[in-house]
């Protein structure tokens, strides 16, 4: 990798990581974040701060093997590998939103009742898994999801959004919560929101 396109690209993921902690969509030392080109990836080091990062947080290593680097890297990187096995992703943001998390335990998709939302998203799907971090059953099953959907929900755990670039990864993770928001809030209401969801799945 061009020494300039490196420098590029930690400097975009420090941006994006800082962004993603300050919107409120990890805690402090939640998620992770990738970029691919070509063979080799850019992964978060394993218990980074996404919102500080520094040049040593940001792991490079193989697409298909480990090598120096790989003790460093997110526990999540053979999800990561997977993804970008499985479809055309070249950016990946794993984030931890707190009321798309918390609508994920009690439904199994999340669909979205604003104009916004219905947009850019049509439906989100929200996979359970017995072991919902970093497992083999992720690694085989998300690929799936994923080649049709931008994003997706494991349940009480996090999402998973794909793109061209990070941007476009930030943007479908952002907007998600902002569903998720909208949608409880019209549930403290005293509203049942399924009616919206019929209604904007199948306009859009």
């Amino acid at each position: 990798m061009a020494s300039e396109k490196y420098r590029e690209l930690m400097e975009e993921m420090k941006r994006i990581g800082r962004i993603v902690f300050q919107a409120g969509l990890n805690n402090s030392h939640s998620g992770n974040m990738s970029v691919r080109v070509g063979r080799r990836i850019l992964i978060t080091r394993r218990g980074s701060m996404l919102g500080f990062l520094k040049d040593e947080d940001i792991i490079e290593t193989g697409l298909e093997q480990d090598d120096s680097g790989i003790s460093l890297a997110s526990t999540e990187v053979a999800v990561h590998r997977a993804i970008y096995k499985g479809t055309s992703a070249l950016a990946i943001i794993h984030s931890h939103p707190i009321t798309a998390i918390a609508l994920s335990i009690v439904q199994d998709e999340i669909v979205p009742i604003d104009v916004e939302g219905s947009y850019y998203i049509r439906r989100v799907p929200v996979i359970e898994f017995e072991f919902g971090t970093g497992s083999k059953e992720m690694e085989e099953v998300l690929p799936k999801y994923l080649k049709n959907y931008r994003i997706v929900m494991v349940k009480g755990h996090g999402a998973f959004a794909i793109g061209d670039f990070l941007e476009e990864a930030l943007h479908y993770t952002h907007v998600l919560e902002n569903i998720a928001q909208i949608t409880w809030r019209v549930r403290a209401m005293g509203i049942d929101t399924r009616q919206f969801e019929r209604e904007y799945f199948h306009k859009w």
